[in-house]
């Protein structure tokens, strides 16, 4: 992630804007009681969930980011893993929902992001739900990331993607400059 980026997710602004965005949203939906977030960066993501669950487990790939995340929570609901979202090594069936904000577009390649999708189904229990924002394409988005990975979801094949690793009740939403989605793993028959 370039520095422009690193600075402004950890910011009072995007502070703010969560709270006043993508909490609203967080609190209407059925998280449960042990939440999985992948990718939380700086961890202002992080603060919101920990506040609406008994425990929040934090997967961070980035070294820096990991060890900050990880002092920064010391104490709390929070457990930071410093690991690759694509393999978790978490157990299956454990996690009521799983969550990922503004990331999944620094996630390098289509595959590697559907080996995600995957990761959180394994992790999910029966009835456990994946939701997720992140940025659509455009110019200003773009100019954003220079010198940054970013591959953004086409939004009109994301609920495919989540059906094929065996999501159902796939709900996505598209505004202007994010996408926001929701997914339900179901009971095995």
């Amino acid at each position: 992630m370039n520095a422009a980026h690193l600075q402004f997710l950890a910011s009072p602004d995007w502070a703010k804007w969560l709270e006043a965005e993508l909490l609203p949203w967080l609190v209407s939906l059925e998280l449960g009681d042990d939440l999985l977030e992948v990718g939380p960066g700086p961890g202002l993501t992080t603060d919101l969930l920990r506040q609406h669950a008994a425990r929040v487990t934090a997967v961070e790939l980035d070294d820096d980011l990991a060890a900050a995340l990880t002092a920064r929570m010391a104490g709390t609901n929070v457990d930071v893993v410093h690991g690759d979202a694509t393999a978790s090594g978490l157990p299956s069936d454990r996690f009521s929902a799983a969550a990922c904000f503004a990331m999944l577009h620094h996630i390098p390649s289509a595959a590697l992001q559907d080996r995600v999708f995957a990761e959180m189904h394994r992790v999910l229990r029966p009835n456990g739900i994946f939701v997720g924002t992140d940025s659509v394409d455009s110019d200003a988005i773009r100019d954003f990331h220079v010198d940054d990975v970013f591959v953004p979801l086409p939004p009109d094949q994301l609920a495919a993607r989540l059906e094929a690793v065996g999501f159902r009740d796939v709900d996505v939403h598209v505004g202007d400059f994010e996408l926001r989605f929701c997914a339900t793993k179901p009971v095995a028959r």
